[in-house]
């Protein structure tokens, strides 16, 4: 069974820092495009990274409203992804979700792979907390 399990959220003041895991159970991780999504109060989901995963892999794609600030790796062997995330800013603050498709859109990883619509991603975790205070 296929799940998807985030930890790593927490509250910190502004220019702090956290790093987020989401940890990949079941035979989805091996090349395959594993992404992380920010909602926001009242908003809706917005990619912020995704990585190919596995041997040889470990391509990357950040949004630009992260770029410098985050880094997306992945640990192979505990089939986990990370978020790190510096400098942290007050409109960072929301829930963040980790997602997969089926290993056929991996290929699309990168910025395409934010473009398909929510019902379309085939696992979704269930949600990390970060609050960033000013």
């Amino acid at each position: 069974q296929v799940q998807l399990a985030e930890s790593g959220g927490g509250s910190v003041p502004a220019g702090g820092s956290l790093r987020l895991s989401c940890k990949v159970s079941g035979d989805i991780f091996e090349r395959n495009c594993i992404g992380w999504y920010h909602q926001a109060p009242g908003q809706e989901r917005e990619g912020v990274a995704n990585i190919l995963t596995g041997w040889g892999a470990g391509n990357t794609y950040y949004a630009d409203s992260v770029k410098g600030r985050f880094t997306i790796s992945q640990d192979i062997a505990k089939h986990t992804v990370h978020l790190r995330m510096n400098s942290l800013k007050p409109e960072d603050t929301g829930m963040y979700y980790c997602a997969a498709r089926s290993r056929g859109w991996a290929g699309t990883c990168g910025a395409s792979w934010f473009a398909a619509q929510e019902y379309e991603y085939n696992y979704w975790g269930q949600g990390t907390q970060v609050n960033v205070s000013a």
